[in-house]
């Protein structure tokens, strides 16, 4: 594969450099480093998502013809990486990367028109009811039940660990719409509107303090047939789809690869308190250049996924390969931030947003502030979008053939 970038790729990048340095302010990127869990605060992530839509640089997963970019894998990755380097916000994913995909591949025209002019306007603000009780890596043993009466369902069940429910206004769902067959045959994927008597938001607060995930109840809540996605019984294919664009399809070493730099600059201003700066502690530089060589490896395994999908071939389970290194390698990160923020990385404010007029000062500097809630957040990394053991076997099966 060749890793030089061609003469219109160059260009490309000096065109979102300077996209970057003219509209990217300093609030938001100020936001983005005084975040410590993975989803930023939605004002925020949707004034950097409408900069984006008005430059028509916004959905870079989706078909020309629904909307998207049209970029090459190339071209995504370029953008992203500058993104990283810039600092931008991270976007709300779960409309512009989960079910925004779904839609342009399983969805009706009638479906595309209403939903995903919505999606990229940010008037609809979405959230994802795959997990439940008793039923998360093991997705399909899920038990909400959504019946079919004349032209509506009627749902019934809990959705957990529901990321930003508390903002959105929709949910893309996985129900159980027949009971008497295989698990997998049985569910179904579903629209449902948040905004009705029976749908009931109860916030979890993390162990870093956070609000980001949600406990959702579904008691008789309604949702239209035209609501559904596919037929009855497709859900499970379509919950594999998304769950490929989840876990692979964008690019997280080049983030990954700008936090280590950050994360090396940072020891080189923390003394040692025996051989000046941390940076020159042995053990220290030791697990710093470790991180580096992994990440940059994780690069061009990335690299060499994109230029399979710029052949036309799906994502497919090689994206297990990037959830489980690049999470692994996130926490890795976290933990060598923490040693090397020492005392001061065990601040853990309640306050939020740690950002704004109203954020409370740091003890030492912004990333030793930060630390200790990226810490405890990163901890979830190895299981949210399928456990690292649902990912080995994953691997094991489909990649290696075991």
């Amino acid at each position: 594969m060749d890793m030089d970038f061609t003469p219109e790729e160059l260009a490309f990048q000096a065109e979102v450099r300077s996209f970057l340095r003219a509209h990217l302010n300093e609030r938001l990127v100020e936001g983005a480093r005084r975040t410590p869990g993975v989803f930023v605060e939605p004002d925020i992530g949707l004034e950097w998502q409408r900069i984006l839509h008005e430059k028509g640089w916004l959905a870079i997963h989706w078909p020309v013809e629904d909307g998207g970019t049209g970029w090459t894998p190339v071209q995504r990755y370029i953008f992203e990486k500058e993104c990283a380097l810039a600092g931008a916000p991270a976007l709300a994913v779960l409309g512009l990367k989960l079910v925004g995909p779904v839609i342009c591949r399983f969805g009706t025209p009638e479906q595309k028109a209403r939903f995903l002019p919505r999606i990229l306007s940010a008037e609809d603000y979405w959230c994802q009811g795959y997990s439940e009780p008793g039923s998360g890596s093991d997705l399909a043993s899920l038990k909400t039940r959504a019946v079919l009466e004349r032209d509506t369902y009627r749902i019934n069940g809990s959705k957990i660990w529901t990321t930003h429910a508390h903002y959105a206004n929709w949910m893309f769902c996985l129900v159980r719409t027949d009971p008497d067959v295989s698990a997998q045959r049985g569910i179904t994927f579903l629209l449902v509107p948040m905004d009705q008597p029976g749908v009931t938001v109860t916030p979890i607060v993390t162990m870093a303090g956070d609000h980001e995930v949600n406990q959702v109840f579904l008691d008789d809540a309604r949702s239209h047939v035209g609501n559904r996605i596919g037929e009855e019984g497709q859900g499970w294919t379509i919950a594999k789809f998304l769950l490929e664009n989840e876990r692979g399809g964008s690019c997280f070493a080049p983030k990954l690869i700008a936090d280590i730099d950050q994360l090396a600059l940072t020891a080189a201003r923390v003394p040692s308190g025996t051989n000046g700066a941390l940076v020159h502690d042995t053990e220290i530089s030791r697990k710093l250049a470790s991180l580096r060589l992994r990440a940059r490896a994780f690069e061009i395994s990335e690299l060499r996924i994109l230029a399979e999908i710029a052949k036309g071939r799906p994502p497919g389970p090689q994206t297990s390969l990037v959830k489980l290194f690049s999470a692994n390698l996130r926490q890795e990160l976290d933990t060598l931030a923490m040693e090397i923020h020492g005392l001061a990385g065990l601040q853990l404010p309640a306050e939020r947003p740690l950002y704004g007029n109203e954020a409370p000062e740091p003890v030492g500097s912004i990333e030793a502030q930060m630390a200790a809630g990226r810490y405890l957040n990163s901890r979830a990394w190895t299981i949210f979008g399928g456990s690292d053991e649902v990912q080995k076997n994953i691997i094991a099966k489909t990649v290696l053939g075991l």
